[in-house]
């Protein structure tokens, strides 16, 4: 087991927003960095032994919130693993058929005693032009269909404590609006306690396309584009919401590197983001080869990411997106190797990755105190080092101990802050 997981108590859910909004927070009040992977498939996909090896090794890994469809129309559903249809004689979002209902509450309370929190998609619309999702069953079903569906997915999942809502899925929403919010305010009518956010097509913000229902309590980043453009865009975004990264390129697709599965998870959380999805194939449909999977060097690299983060007061980050802190070796905005850096309001810490090693310009007299501690840490591997202490008085460069992406930290000294990535009371979760 991980020592990010052994030594974190589990969340209170269900989650609440923060008072500076922000941010997420659980029942106790405790900052709750959204650390989570694409498990799609997992209700359909896998028997309930095969489900509780995956929710275990996740659990020992930090993982606390996996993406997962209640009702999945391709991919590996309709039908279970058990063979148990969703939907019964009366047609799809009719009749619920409860061997199948049974089973998703199964493995939503197995996760949940693993401290994970399910963000649930109800009513996955799919890509537009495939049959990956239930956008003819919406049609047809009609707003009040949708509606008494919504009314049905709230009675049921109410009770759960460890539930966050995800409307949509992958397209465009707005020809099915008036479904979707009917289905919102049918689960609304049951359950008032859990939040929601919407999942719309790729480079298009949810809080545009979803927002007028009034039900949209948190937003997300959805691009495969330049991912901290979008990511600083949904940061500034009014009202202000937390949001998340919640989907870009996912390990063993898109020709995406390790690099590439790293930078953009930094970037989300050095841009103001309180949280970042993971995604790797063949895990998120749970195709042969998931097991091994659960080791891929993407699932190590965001075991370090979460460590290094909650080894600081995460939650107290604010992105240098004006480049007040680090002012020089920036790289390219449009490009790749976008250094990414923020720094707590009190001016305790500053954490700054690079893409790609090079010598970058600090502004000390942005850091409280009068000595700066330094670390260099490694997010492939999870070590750090460190790299002296420095006055506060003047700007000062810093060079990587070697190639490749790395992370500067930079704290007051007087913190008495532990290497990154270890526990050392600096951080709740």
């Amino acid at each position: 087991m991980s020592r990010v997981a052994a030594e974190t108590p589990s969340p209170a859910y269900p989650l609440r927003v923060s008072p500076n909004r922000r941010h997420l927070v659980d029942g106790r009040g405790v900052p709750f960095l959204l650390h989570g992977e694409a498990a799609w498939s997992l209700i359909v996909a896998l028997s309930r032994e095969e489900a509780e090896r995956y929710l275990a090794d996740r659990a020992a890994k930090g993982v606390n919130t996996i993406v997962v469809n209640l009702i999945e129309h391709k991919f590996k559903g309709p039908a279970n693993s058990y063979g148990d249809l969703p939907f019964g004689a009366g047609g799809a979002l009719a009749q619920p058929n409860e061997a199948y209902f049974a089973h998703a509450d199964w493995v939503i309370r197995r996760a949940g005693a693993c401290g994970i929190q399910v963000l649930l998609a109800p009513l996955y619309l799919g890509l537009a032009e495939t049959d990956e999702g239930w956008i003819e069953e919406v049609q047809a079903a009609g707003v009040a269909g949708c509606r008494e569906w919504g009314r049905m997915v709230g009675r049921r999942y109410a009770s759960f404590d460890n539930i966050l809502w995800l409307v949509g899925g992958d397209r465009d929403p707005r020809p099915v609006l008036d479904h979707i919010d009917a289905f919102v305010e049918g689960l609304k009518e049951f359950d008032q306690r859990h939040l929601c956010t919407a999942d719309g097509a790729p480079e298009r913000p949810p809080a545009e396309d979803f927002g007028r229902g009034g039900w949209l309590d948190l937003h997300n980043t959805y691009t495969y584009g330049i991912v901290p453009r979008h990511l600083l865009a949904d940061y500034h975004r009014s009202p202000v919401r937390p949001f998340f990264l919640k989907g870009s390129a996912y390990e063993g697709e898109h020709n995406a590197s390790a690099v590439q599965i790293r930078r953009q998870a930094y970037w989300a959380l050095l841009c103001g983001a309180c949280g970042q999805i993971f995604g790797n194939r063949p895990i998120w449909l749970f195709d042969p080869g998931w097991q091994e999977a659960l080791e891929s060097q993407g699932s190590r690299d965001m075991v370090h990411l979460r460590a290094l983060f909650t080894s600081r007061p995460w939650f107290h980050l604010l992105p240098d997106d004006a480049h007040e802190v680090v002012t020089g070796g920036l790289g390219e905005f449009r490009g790749l190797d976008f250094l990414a850096a923020a720094r707590t309001s009190d001016g305790g810490t500053v954490i700054a990755y690079m893409p790609t090693a090079r010598t970058i310009t600090v502004d000390l007299t942005k850091i409280c105190g009068t000595r700066v501690a330094a670390w260099w840490f490694d997010p492939r591997t999870g070590t750090a080092q460190g790299a002296g202490e420095f006055p506060t008085g003047s700007s000062r460069e810093f060079a990587p101990p070697g190639e490749g992406d790395w992370v500067l930290v930079l704290d007051d000294a007087t913190r008495g802050y532990g290497p990154p990535g270890t526990p050392n009371g600096g951080s709740d979760r």
